[in-house]
């Protein structure tokens, strides 16, 4: 842990943003159980991981994690390269690569959004907004998470709150090669798919330049006056 003096009070109004690049699951698992914790001391101020993963699978805490929804034989992934995660975040399972945008935002909720569900519609919110850039329309589904075109899945949500410290978070599909998805039951849900930002709007898309989209929108949503990178 940094041995850093604690955050003065007038730093909480800034947002740390770290683009990370291409980052192995398990690596950015362990940095941001670390920052959580950095967090919690008061040695960082709200962060914002902004990273692509390595092809991987991972399996949430509701119910068995979404191992039952786990479609391909262990040796399909090993000839595909994709790994298999527990997370410990909420939802079933999902799949994370090259070409989608993960975000794992490290805040402190308290002491006035100590609301979960508002947490969750927030990024929501935040993502509707960084798609509107590109002339996409996505919305929400009544009883389900994460954001939608029709009846196609575009950005997932996965969050951990402990002790209103939160982890884990969204992934956005800019370019992400959506055949992988057919590895699993994405979410658990059979009976929709799943979109990508370059499918629906008919070109390529920078994955870099969605990101920093992303926190823009993400400040302003959550009521970040300033942006450190």
């Amino acid at each position: 842990m940094s041995s850093a003096k604690p955050l003065a009070e007038r730093d909480r109004r800034t947002l740390d943003v770290r683009y990370l690049g291409v980052v192995p699951y398990g690596d950015a698992l362990a940095l941001q159980r670390s920052l959580v914790e950095e967090r919690r001391a008061g040695f960082i101020g709200d962060t914002l991981l902004l990273l692509e993963h390595p092809h991987v699978i991972t399996l949430g805490v509701r119910g068995d994690g979404g191992r039952s929804h786990l479609v391909a034989a262990a040796e399909t992934l090993d000839a595909r390269g994709v790994e298999v995660h527990e997370t410990g975040r909420g939802g079933d399972i999902t799949y994370h690569g090259p070409g989608q945008l993960v975000g794992y935002p490290i805040l402190d909720l308290k002491p006035d959004r100590c609301d979960v569900h508002r947490y969750v519609r927030d990024l929501e919110t935040m993502l509707i907004r960084t798609v509107a850039s590109y002339g996409i329309e996505a919305g929400r589904v009544e009883g389900l998470t994460g954001i939608w075109v029709g009846n196609e899945k575009l950005a997932a949500i996965g969050v951990r709150i402990a002790r209103w410290i939160t982890s884990h978070g969204f992934a956005l599909n800019v370019t992400t090669d959506l055949d992988y998805f057919k590895l699993i039951v994405p979410c658990g849900i059979a009976d929709r798919g799943v979109t990508s930002l370059s499918r629906l709007a008919g070109c390529p898309i920078d994955t870099a330049e969605v990101a920093h989209q992303t926190a823009g929108h993400f400040a302003n949503t959550f009521g970040f006056k300033d942006l450190h990178s």
